[in-house]
């Protein structure tokens, strides 16, 4: 658009760039600027999340681009090289903004500019946005707003997003300042040479002057309320302590909230195959549709509400200010083992299940740091793996003690757990000093205000994060599991094709010879030179294979197997006595102890979730790092059950 034209109709398809800090209120006013007129996407290439919406402007619609929070624009990270990149009209798809909104917290004036003054180096419009207003007025601090103008040279605009304060006037602002590019606010105190000459501290003094001068700062009641918080919630050890309660309610929460949708959520998939199945002929398509599509993905979008519930929790705990001083409590602790402090959350989160904790860890900063989490984060225990526990603990250990009184389940089952975090420390330690080897991290991280939660910015968060998991998961899921069905569906015998359809759920003996002869039935038969050593033949092939669309499956895989039926679960009295009582060829138990204990060690370190390798393969942009990451804790898994098995079996336990 020429000059002549923007001039006539200023506010006619331009596109604006929202830039700030983190916990500068930037995403609030996106939020207020777009109201539901937005969408998320990843930049072409990269991990990095790409948003933007409409905005409605006197006088037309401007294309609203959120860009990463930032502190500078140094291009030390991949977020700030996007940043740079979007200012200079260097991404595909997208021209380079008309206007750029520098969203400053009046609460941390200092430090906000930094990132203000190196944007007057883009030649672009400026206009800023000067958030958290009511948060600095209501500790009687003062800002001369004509006078901060003044000596930025760029329109100032006092904003309230969650009343709607001053977004009127930061619409007029950006449409009167398209095209007139800001003269540098350091030409007027020769800062510009200064800065040529390699004075990097020519950018701070001029900011230090510019607060001094339009600013009047008031230590007030609430400030000093704050820090006397601060001093008990960032404690060494009452933090610590509080943290660790926090985090038990949310994950409780988590567990109970999420279990009636999750039911209903199972239930409607249920209904619904069972009505496709009712009014479908039978048929090689209605298995398709029933078995395959409604049974595989439904198997993963019951994870929907634990997944927004977790979203919901870390979007208040982020708006109130408490995920910024939760990350520098545990900073310490973590880097340790190179890790950065905010890994602490989305690890945690894995228990519950490792899909919205490596969604989660989106809020990394730094690619190498995101990564290594990523890569650890499936060693957590998640409750999918609750039922391969509960049927072995169940068939071999059921009744045992230790020292008399504690029971040898309750031993296992908190081995199993402390395994699975041992081995993603030490992976982690491993990880962070070869393949993704960086200097230790610095935590620069501001402790932003507590304030309340800002309703809209945290539904609507929770709400992106579940559309991106149905979205962005759901094509690779749902091919995977058609796959996983024809390779137990097909080739069909003449038994199975007498019987099929309804008939096929009520007759056992016919489930268990299609799996036996099926694509997946071979493949068991195939891979089990390879698991003999471990203890397994290969009906425990087949259930591990089949366990891959959701560990879980292995318990109705050998529900199947043993001919029992697969509606039993790993309670089933039916499903432990066929599992004890199953033999091999020449007489000889199949299962015992010590088997049941190597496919618990087996099941702590392998991935053995496609939902998981799909959000993997989405969040890393990458098959290299998700396939590496499917390899090495496949051969850590083999290894520890291998020396489970074969070292057990020195020991004398058969």
């Amino acid at each position: 658009m020429k000059k002549d034209e923007q001039k006539s109709n200023p506010a006619s398809n331009i596109t604006v760039a929202l830039a700030g800090n983190p916990n500068a209120g930037k995403t609030t006013l996106f939020n207020s600027l777009t109201g539901l007129n937005q969408r998320v996407a990843n930049y072409p290439g990269v991990t990095v999340e790409r948003k933007d919406g409409v905005w409605k402007l006197p006088h037309g619609t401007a294309k609203l681009i959120d860009l990463p929070g930032l502190y500078s624009l140094d291009a030390t990270s991949l977020d700030e090289q996007i940043a740079r990149d979007i200012l200079v009209g260097n991404i595909d798809g997208l021209q380079k903004p008309d206007v750029v909104i520098a969203v400053v917290d009046a609460t941390n004036l200092e430090r906000n500019l930094y990132l203000v003054t190196q944007l007057f180096d883009y030649d672009i419009p400026i206009v800023v946005a000067l958030t958290m207003i009511d948060v600095f007025e209501k500790e009687k601090h003062e800002i001369d707003v004509e006078k901060l103008s003044g000596y930025l040279q760029v329109a100032v605009v006092e904003i309230n997003a969650r009343s709607g304060r001053g977004t009127s006037e930061l619409a007029e602002k950006v449409a009167e300042n398209i095209g007139n590019v800001p003269k540098k606010a350091f030409e007027l105190n020769g800062g510009a040479d200064a800065i040529e000459n390699g004075k990097i501290f020519a950018r701070y003094n001029f900011i230090s002057n510019v607060v001094q001068e339009s600013v009047k700062h008031n230590d007030t009641e609430e400030h000093r309320i704050s820090e006397k918080i601060d001093s008990v919630l960032t404690h060494k050890f009452f933090g610590l302590i509080i943290l660790i309660l926090i985090l038990l309610l949310v994950f409780q929460a988590i567990f109970s909230w999420a279990t009636l949708p999750m039911d209903l959520l199972e239930s409607g998939f249920g209904a619904a195959g069972d009505f496709v199945r009712s009014q479908m002929s039978e048929g090689i398509l209605t298995d398709l549709l029933v078995d395959g599509i409604i049974t595989g993905v439904g198997g993963v979008l019951i994870f929907l509400p634990q997944i927004l519930l977790l979203f919901l929790f870390i979007s208040v705990l982020e708006d109130t200010g408490y995920l910024a001083r939760a990350a520098f409590l545990l900073d310490k602790l973590m880097s340790k083992v190179g890790l950065h402090g905010k890994a602490f959350l989305p690890l945690m989160s894995s228990f519950a299940c490792a899909i919205p904790g490596i969604m989660a860890t989106r809020t990394i900063e730094n690619r190498r740091d995101r990564f290594a989490t990523i890569m650890i984060a499936p060693f957590m225990s998640c409750s999918a793996r609750l039922p391969v526990y509960t049927l072995m603990i169940a068939a071999f250990f059921a009744g045992q003690t230790v020292f008399g009184f504690i029971s040898l389940g309750a031993v296992l089952m908190l081995a199993m757990y402390s395994l699975g975090i041992v081995a993603a420390v030490v992976s982690a330690f491993v990880l962070k000093r070869t393949l993704l080897k960086a200097p230790p991290p610095p935590f620069l991280m501001e402790l932003p205000p507590y304030r309340l939660p800002n309703l809209r910015t945290v539904l609507q968060n929770m709400f992106t994060r579940g559309w991106l998991f149905v979205k962005r998961a759901g094509t690779v899921i749902l091919a995977i599991s058609i796959v996983l069905w024809a390779l137990m569906y097909f080739p069909r015998s003449d038994q199975q094709s007498a019987v099929s359809g309804q008939q096929l759920e009520v007759s056992q003996a016919a489930e268990t010879s299609q799996l036996q002869n099926s694509y997946a039935g071979k493949l068991g038969h195939f891979i089990e030179p390879v698991i003999r050593p471990l203890g397994f033949d290969w009906k425990i092939g087949v259930a591990l294979i089949a366990s891959f669309a959701a560990r879980e499956v292995l318990v109705s895989t050998l529900s199947i197997i043993y001919n029992v039926g697969k509606g039993e679960n790993e309670e089933s009295e039916t499903l432990i006595s066929a599992i004890r009582d199953a033999k091999k060829p020449d007489g000889s138990l199949v299962w015992s102890p010590l088997t049941a204990l190597t496919l618990m060690v087996f099941f702590v370190l392998a991935m053995q979730c496609m939902s998981t390798v799909a959000v993997v393969r989405r969040e890393t942009n990458s098959w290299s790092w998700t396939l590496f990451m499917v390899v090495y804790m496949t051969l850590l898994a083999y290894a520890a059950a291998f020396v489970t098995y074969q070292g057990g079996r020195l020991l004398g336990y058969s």
